[in-house]
């Protein structure tokens, strides 16, 4: 029998088990997929620790994979036994050796991108894709802080930032990790631990702010990623790492420079297929140019994704996390 990771209630890593289930079967529209590669994402964490509500429990965490077509359900078309695809989704599942998603979510890879690199960049690439490209379309006179510079999301969108010819400042956490994201396209980096984000911001950009703050880490970034806006700036918090934002009144938009603030989210940027299918586009396109590279710091054992989990919580993960079946 196949084996998952099961959750059976909410909490610390410690609550993600390895045990044998049954081998799912597709059914109408359904695609079973044996993985070969699955990706890490702090929404897992989320949606473990219960800050986000899983949509079952007791579930398989992850919303992220690559592998290939086992079989295929009723009423599917375009997807053959054999094919190698990839996919990303707001539901959960991908924490296991084989998994049933909807036809409708799975993308087919094309040759020059290997199942490795699928998995530890396509969540985080499509992330990037409508951030850069659909939330803020960012391009040549533009500047934009990146905070997480040397996450997974953050070294993927360091290097398509400069793909567009944007100026590019990200923050991290320590000095190796500062090396890390100038060598994937930051212009100006900050060690948030050693300097002060907001007053470098100001020193670097000469007083002018940025156009856009590309925020995934929250609470402790929350309301420094405001003031390095520009008036009529926009901050888009897109996680939060650190913990929730807090509560703030609208007004605060206005004190600070009649700034813009949104929350997005790819359930809604791909709730339609076009959508999902030239976001992938537009990823394959710079991956397969070269512009973007898949950076993955760190694999683990699927059965070991308790500790992958323990990595990422700590801060202790650079790039992209995969888990090996």
């Amino acid at each position: 029998m196949p084996h998952a990771i099961r959750v059976e209630q909410n909490g610390g890593p410690e609550v993600m088990q390895w045990v044998e289930v049954p081998m799912p079967e597709p059914g109408p529209g359904q695609v079973r997929v044996r993985h070969t590669a699955v990706g890490v994402n702090f929404v897992d964490v989320y949606n473990r620790a219960g800050i986000y509500k899983p949509p079952t429990m007791p579930y398989t965490p992850g919303a992220e994979g690559a592998g290939v077509v086992d079989a295929i359900g009723d009423g599917v078309s375009g997807l053959t036994v054999g094919d190698r695809v990839v996919y990303q989704s707001g539901s959960s599942g991908s924490y296991a050796e084989y998994c049933l998603i909807g036809a409708d979510k799975l993308i087919k890879l094309p040759d020059g991108i290997d199942d490795k690199a699928a998995a530890a960049t396509f969540l985080k690439g499509v992330t990037v894709e409508y951030l850069l490209l659909r939330t803020f379309k960012l391009g040549k006179g533009h500047t934009a802080l990146f905070h997480a510079a040397a996450g997974g999301v953050g070294l993927i969108a360091g290097q398509w930032m400069k793909a567009l010819g944007a100026k590019s400042i990200g923050t991290v956490g320590s000095e190796e990790k500062a090396k890390i994201a100038r060598e994937h396209g930051y212009d100006h980096v900050i060690n948030y631990k050693t300097e002060n984000f907001v007053e470098r911001v100001a020193e670097i950009t000469g007083g002018e702010k940025c156009d856009v703050v590309y925020d995934s880490v929250g609470k402790d970034t929350f309301p420094g990623s405001l003031d390095c806006l520009k008036p009529m700036g926009m901050w888009v918090s897109f996680g939060q790492s650190s913990g929730l934002v807090p509560p703030f009144p609208v007004s605060l938009l206005q004190q600070k420079g009649s700034l813009f603030a949104t929350r997005p989210t790819t359930a809604h940027y791909f709730a339609k297929r076009p959508d999902l299918e030239s976001a992938a586009k537009n990823l394959f396109d710079v991956m397969l140019s070269g512009a973007v590279k898949p950076d993955i710091g760190q694999e683990f054992a699927l059965k070991d994704a308790a500790d992958a989990h323990r990595a990422l919580e700590a801060r202790k993960t650079v790039g992209t996390t995969l888990l090996v079946p």
